[in-house]
């Protein structure tokens, strides 16, 4: 099966005897893919031992650590063949990881973005705030994760318009204008968690002290990026939404849990809170003693496993996140595959979300 015969598959319909075969089969043709064409990543595969015919499901598939792409160049095509470049979040002194993109892999990447958003914005496009500065996606060939979400989730908007200018102030005469010309439409919002805290909410909020009020209950918001700062300021997840739609009307929002090192392979939030893994993707949770993986509801570190990248060898990894599955193929709002949450970073790890790595610096 093609990565285009992927695409045309609903993103959630598959159970998991049917998107096991489906995942492992391409994630052992992309191993194999980045073992010929990958020197270091053969290297590695050597090291460990590895057999092809070993991949029966997606858990059995080896994995790099996240970090590795910090520390090495890991790409599977000719440099002439790169058309862009991405690199994770990061503070001040922080290595980055650097991500290589071919046409065929960044195409794939917006394809599956695009089947997996839809899943939960329905397939129209909308008018659109980003909660962001315009000056973040300047350099269009190099990306930082932050500028590649933004551009990532702008492709579903009609009208565009950034609520912050350069200095991270909101844009209120832009916002008004905005609002009231497309009073009564569904409108998208797009930004990280701690900014749309900070420079949002917290200036929403300033004006309705003032008498000015913007209605957003049309809004569909979608935000990411982590929640380090956030959960330090004591703001939980239900006081985030319960927050903004007492200050905006806006009741629609879901977060995502997603990363540079795998862009496209996004995990959206449902209506009932949990994270889900789509066809393209999935998620396992590691014991941090052995590795070994864990049963649902036990917390462990979380390893992704994603369809696309062609380009370089990220097909999985083993990230410095925690979390737990939650369930398989019956969540309430009727997405089959894996849902589950994130606990957080794991004791020690740098910061790395674009929300906790902005609130950093902004600390």
């Amino acid at each position: 099966m093609t990565y285009d015969d992927m695409l045309n598959i609903p993103p959630y319909s598959l159970s998991k005897a049917d998107k096991d075969k489906l995942l492992a089969e391409r994630l052992r043709e992309l191993t194999l893919l980045h073992r010929e064409k990958c020197p270091e990543y053969a290297n590695i595969l050597n090291c460990l031992g590895f057999e092809p015919d070993s991949i029966k499901k997606p858990a059995d598939v080896p994995f790099l650590p996240v970090r590795m792409f910090k520390e090495m160049e890991l790409r599977s095509v000719p440099k002439e063949e790169i058309v862009k470049t991405m690199t994770s979040s990061g503070t001040t002194g922080q290595a980055v990881s650097r991500i290589f993109l071919d046409r065929t892999t960044a195409s794939n990447q917006q394809k599956t973005m695009v089947k997996i958003v839809s899943d939960f914005t329905g397939s129209s496009r909308m008018p659109m705030i980003i909660i962001d500065s315009p000056g973040v996606i300047k350099d269009r060939a190099m990306f930082s994760a932050r500028g590649a979400g933004i551009l990532g989730f702008s492709i579903f908007g009609a009208k565009k318009i950034y609520a912050l200018d350069e200095d991270m102030k909101l844009d209120v005469d832009g916002l008004r204008n905005f609002t009231e010309q497309y009073s009564g439409q569904k409108i998208l919002l797009f930004g990280f968690t701690f900014m749309i805290w900070q420079h949002f909410y917290k200036e929403l909020l300033r004006l309705r002290d003032e008498g000015i009020i913007f209605d957003l209950s049309n809004g569909v918001l979608i935000h990411g990026g982590g929640w380090k700062k956030l959960v330090s300021e004591a703001v939980s997840h239900d006081e985030f939404h319960s927050r903004l739609k007492d200050v905006c009307g806006i009741q629609d929002i879901h977060d995502y849990y997603g990363m540079v090192e795998q862009t496209g392979c996004i995990y959206m939030e449902c209506e009932c809170g949990h994270l889900h893994a789509s066809n393209f993707s999935d998620i396992i949770i590691r014991r941090a003693e052995d590795l070994s993986e864990c049963g649902i509801g036990e917390t462990g570190i979380i390893q992704v496993v994603s369809a696309i990248p062609e380009s370089y060898p990220g097909h999985s990894l083993l990230t410095e996140d925690e979390g737990a599955i939650l369930g398989e193929d019956d969540c309430p709002c009727g997405r089959k595959g894996r849902y589950f949450k994130i606990n957080g970073r794991l004791k020690n790890a740098e910061i790395r979300g674009c929300s906790d790595t902005y609130a950093a610096k902004f600390q």
